[in-house]
């Protein structure tokens, strides 16, 4: 291939042996031609004199005969004709003028023949050639953008302005078929600073938008259509293509509605397109010096002056004869490496066979600057250059680029190639070592290994239903006819994946051991006894039976007071699995039943993911949140728990992604809620309720002490785990002597060995006086933390031990904290005097609103029942005083005013609580007419808090008949409950709630309604100690109690 090269040997070749040769050039749009007239094609160089070494090509195309213009050129290059004649006829000749000279020019010329239609493929042969091509000194410019044009080749160029268009095609009847092309200053990449494409290159608004030097071109073919869509067409249309072209534009005459057009790799675009555009082929030439841009059109009009082709000899000085050789052998041997290293390279050079002239260096740097993909920049300073050393060292410098560019490529070919024949390599190890292993046996395909897996995975399972059974087996034959890579496979394969991960009849020993199951209980939870007796009640029953049943129990209290942590516990007491999952905010069915298979991505209900996660067919699973559960269009999921919590029911729960039917009535279903009121009635009803009242004052501080204060410890690092060797020897000992004396029960059981071997000692650094004061824990429930749960608590219990941590360490580095951070005083017990410098000042400074006793008119304290626990509530009442009237009567009277952001329920309370006020004080005191003489306004302070609720009702008749009756209420009474519009007290609840947060605010005397007496005495005696309750049946009891009559 680059043997031509390095003997700059000369060759002409024929069209089509040309065509037949090189593959590449299959694709080159060449348009018939004479066969003594070679035209070289892009980046395909012309040597010798001319673009033809042909003596009669050259003859032909450049005699003085009648094949020259008007315009033509003496041999000294002196002009002939005016210089605005010219310019003007040049002007005539872009826009389609038909002037006189022209005509008679083109007409004596000959030019019709040689000329007749440039659209109809055929180029004419007596246009001259290379260096014997016409100097006009006026052009058409076409400004180009990527890369300049060099002489001698053949390249297109997209036009899409249609005044440059038509002003092309004249030039093209006209004979006049010469123009400048000139790379563009502003986009020379073809896009600009901003980032936008240049759309019409051919249009500019200032002459330094252009390079001064630029290529003298020749227009060998001319095709309207839709835009090629590159500067510089690499993929180039067929000969047939170009044939088609040229028959379609006879047909239409070039103006047609159905333009011709290419597209890439041979792919036709023959469509209507209304944008105009054109694709040129253009023979470049010569360089020219643009001296001036005349008009800046469109069309562009340009003066120019014409290079004269230099020769370079070597004769005349030794030394830059030898600097230039040695640049050339410089570039040919790198023209050979980039040859080798890049195959793309080496294909684009096919295209030059023996054409390029390695003795001449100009000619050598044109081809270096044509074959490479340096930038626009650097090759127009080749077209500029004139010295020859000059132009063959920026030629080598992009060569040598192109060759680091070619290494860099080859290197990565090569990773890539290398991680691919790994990749292809293994593979093929793979299949080899599948196909021996199933030739031995010892290996199944995917379907069968698939299938395989499945029966083995049924035979685990003690008992299956035989629907179920029945669904696995059709299931299965199916999966055996279906092809691996089909959807339905992939469906099916997930559905048995899921019917065999079902634990079908397994299920785990229940524990019916009491007294372990009381411990496991009191383990990690105080109080509670509710709940735990109701346990024991479940272990008892399961005993005596033999096993134990579902069941469907719901823990209903406020936040905070181990609800869902008890649940696990339960789980460890009975020895079953347990699993959660929450419910809250849950809108979508299908979480509970599952999706239709239908569905993409569809997968079983939380019911069903229970069984596989758990491996059992009797886990403990807690539905969280149950009084929470949304609804909207995709369903209602409490009445998809109907059937799951309805023990007569889940013994066939038909979950809608399997599909048959399967028993979790042995599961142990326990649900969490704050508020009963939010959960439908049909599936409350199938729940058996725990209530769990808040904690009081002294539940509260045992549970520090027991739990939350070591526990908060052991997370600061301030106590660690240490195994002592003794404990470890003694548990040996004891397990010894249980083995030897079968008739003996063991005294220690695993789990207390378990326990007993983890001992906690204070960590390395921890002073052994460190510890919380029961002084500090008490503080903290009675002014920090008055909510029912112990949340709260056990966040502060974290804050102080996290304190505590921070100073020890400070101190044992010796880092000096900030006044607030460091200790304040010498000891390192938490007392209540310093409980303040750890979690800050008190939340609550007094547990009541007023201390005065008695309290003002008007004012008496209710009991509340929050989700929050109990809380005390005033109820104040005020008169609004009016004027008098003209009669001397007193203005208003007779009306109430409520505030403090009451309910509808409360607000119905206050009018009853009102009109009984007014029935009594006509009772007590007939003469009395204060209600007709005022107006009352009721408020409930902390109004900013919503308040509901039918428990206030005696406390607001109270509030307003000590206002009418002038009498003051003493401040150590607090009652509840509601009234009926004949005075009738009617119970409420929360009792245990409301005693607490009687308690707390030092109140002695409480007035419950008469039907609550047995709730009160279901209390705990340190509850009801001190206490002074009195049960009222009519308010007559409370009016008793409430002004001491």
């Amino acid at each position: 291939m680059l043997r031509g090269l390095l003997h700059g040997g000369v060759s002409t070749m024929p069209r089509q042996r040309l065509l037949n040769s090189s593959p590449g050039l299959r694709h080159l749009p060449i348009p018939s031609v004479s066969p003594h007239v070679s035209y070289p094609v892009r980046s395909f160089f012309f040597s010798g004199k001319g673009d033809s070494d042909d003596d009669n090509s050259g003859k032909g195309s450049s005699g003085k005969g009648d094949d020259k213009p008007d315009e033509t050129e003496k041999e000294d290059g002196s002009k002939s004709g005016s210089s605005d004649d010219k310019r003007s006829r040049v002007k005539k000749t872009f826009l389609g003028g038909n002037s006189s000279d022209t005509a008679s020019s083109s007409s004596t010329n000959g030019n019709n023949n040689g000329s007749s239609n440039i659209r109809d493929g055929t180029t004419p042969t007596k246009l001259g050639q290379g260096e014997d091509s016409p100097r006009y000194p006026h052009l058409l410019a076409l400004p180009v953008v990527s890369k300049p044009f060099f002489p001698g080749v053949v390249s297109t160029i997209t036009l899409s302005d249609p005044t440059t268009i038509t002003a092309i095609e004249n030039l093209s009847k006209e004979g006049t078929r010469y123009v400048g092309v000139f790379l563009r200053k502003d986009a020379p990449s073809g896009v600009t600073e901003n980032g936008l494409i240049v759309d019409t290159p051919e249009l500019i608004t200032d002459p330094k938008e252009l390079y001064d030097v630029g290529t003298f071109a020749q227009i060998m073919g001319i095709n309207q259509g839709p835009g090629i869509g590159a500067e510089h067409m690499h993929a180039h249309p067929t000969t047939q293509d170009w044939d088609r072209m040229s028959r379609n534009q006879n047909g239409n005459g070039g103006h047609g509605p159905t333009g011709g057009g290419v597209g890439q790799e041979g792919d036709e675009v023959f469509a209507d397109n209304d944008a105009p555009s054109a694709t040129v082929l253009l023979s470049t030439h010569r360089r020219i010096d643009l001296l001036s841009v005349d008009n800046m059109g469109p069309p562009i009009d340009v003066t120019v002056s014409h290079w004269d082709r230099t020769k370079y000899n070597p004769a005349a000085d030794t030394q830059i004869d030898d600097t230039i050789r040695a640049l050339t052998n410089e570039v040919l041997s790198s023209i050979r490496e980039v040859a080798q290293l890049n195959p793309l390279f080496r294909d684009h050079l096919r295209f030059f066979p023996n054409r390029v002239d390695t003795s001449d260096p100009y000619r050598l740097a044109d081809f270096v600057a044509t074959v490479s993909t340096g930038s626009a920049e650097e090759l127009q300073s080749i077209l500029e250059e004139k010295d020859a050393e000059l132009r063959l060292h920026k030629a080598l410098v992009l060569i040598s680029k192109e060759k680091e560019v070619s290494k860099l490529q080859q290197e990565i070919s090569a990773k890539v190639e290398d991680k691919m024949s790994d990749t292809q390599r293994k593979y093929f190890l793979n299949e080899q070592l599948k196909s021996i292993k199933k030739e031995l046996g010892m290996e199944q395909d995917d379907k069968e290994a698939l299938m395989t897996k499945y029966r083995k995975q049924l035979k685990k399972y003690p008992t299956i239903p035989k629907e179920a059974q029945e669904v696995i087996d059709s299931e299965l034959e199916k999966l055996s006819t279906l092809e691996k890579n089909s959807t339905e496979f992939n469906v099916t394969r997930n559905y048995l994946d899921w019917l065999t991960a079902i634990p079908w009849g397994l299920v785990s020993d229940d524990t019916f051991d009491i007294e372990t199951a009381r411990k496991v209980l009191d383990r990690d939870h105080y109080g509670l006894d509710d709940v735990k007796d109701i346990i024991l009640q479940f272990i008892a029953v399961g005993k005596l039976k033999g096993k134990i049943q579902g069941k469907i129990l719901c823990l209903s209290g406020p936040p905070g007071v181990g609800k869902t942590s008890i649940a696990s516990s339960i789980a460890d007491a009975l020895g079953r699995e347990f699993f959660r999952f929450s419910v809250g905010g849950l809108s979508d069915v299908s979480e509970i039943k599952g999706h239709r298979r239908t569905y993409v991505g569809a997968m079983p209900g939380k019911i069903i993911q229970c069984l596989k996660s758990t491996g059992s067919m009797n886990p403990l699973i807690l539905i969280d949140e149950i009084d929470k559960l949304g609804r909207d269009f995709r369903g209602d999921p409490a009445s998809a728990l109907l059937e799951v919590l309805d023990p007569n029911q889940n013994d066939s729960f038909q979950d809608h992604f399997l599909d048959v039917p399967i028993d979790i009535s042995q599961v142990l279903f326990m649900c969490t809620a704050n508020d009963l009121s939010q959960i439908p009635g049909p599936l409350l009803d199938r729940m058996e309720i725990v209530q769990l009242s808040g904690y009081d004052v002294p539940e509260k501080i045992a549970i520090a002490e027991q739990y939350l204060v070591p526990k908060a410890m052991k997370e600061a690092g301030l106590l660690v785990e240490e195994i002592k060797e003794e404990v470890e020897k003694a548990v040996v000992e004891e397990a010894t002597e249980s083995e030897a004396s079968t008739d003996k029960t063991p005294e220690v059981t695993p789990e207390e060995a378990e326990d007993e071997e983890k001992a906690f000692v204070r960590g390395d650094g921890v002073p052994e006086s460190l510890s919380v004061d029961t002084s500090a824990l008490e503080s903290l429930v009675r002014w920090y933390c008055r909510e029912a749960g112990v949340r709260s608590l056990e966040k502060h219990i974290n804050k102080i031990t996290r304190k505590l941590a921070l100073q020890i360490v400070a101190e044992k580095e010796g880092t000096e904290l900030t006044e607030k951070s460091k200790r304040q005083s010498d000891s390192w017990n938490v007392t209540e005097e310093n409980l303040d410098d750890y979690v800050g000042k008190p939340i609550f400074t007094s547990d009541r609103m007023y201390e005065k006793d008695p309290l003002p008119n008007g004012i008496v304290m209710g009991l509340a029942w929050t989700s929050m626990g109990g809380s005390a509530l005033y109820i104040e009442t005020q008169a609004i005083t009016r004027g008098l009237d003209s009669d001397g009567k007193r203005r208003g009277g007779g009306t109430l005013k409520v505030t403090g952001q009451l309910g509808d329920v409360m607000n119905e309370s206050t009018q009853i609580a009102y009109t009984v006020a007014r029935a009594r004080l006509a009772q007590k005191q007939p003469d009395n007419s204060y209600f007709d003489e005022f107006d009352v306004h009721m408020h409930v302070p902390e109004g900013a808090t919503p308040k509901d609720g039918p428990s206030a009702g005696i406390t607001m008749v109270t509030a307003m008949l000590s206002l009418a009756l002038d009498r003051p209420v003493r401040n150590d009474l607090a009652m509840t409950g509601e009234v009926s519009l004949t005075g009738k007290v009617l119970p409420v609840g929360g009792i245990k709630e409301k005693t607490m947060a009687a308690r707390r605010a030092g109140i002695k005397t409480i007035v419950f309604p008469s039907e609550n007496r047995r709730d009160f005495d279901e209390l705990p005696d340190y509850l009801k100690e001190g206490l002074d309750v009195h049960f009222a049946t009519d308010y007559s009891d409370v009016y008793d109690v409430a002004f001491g009559i």
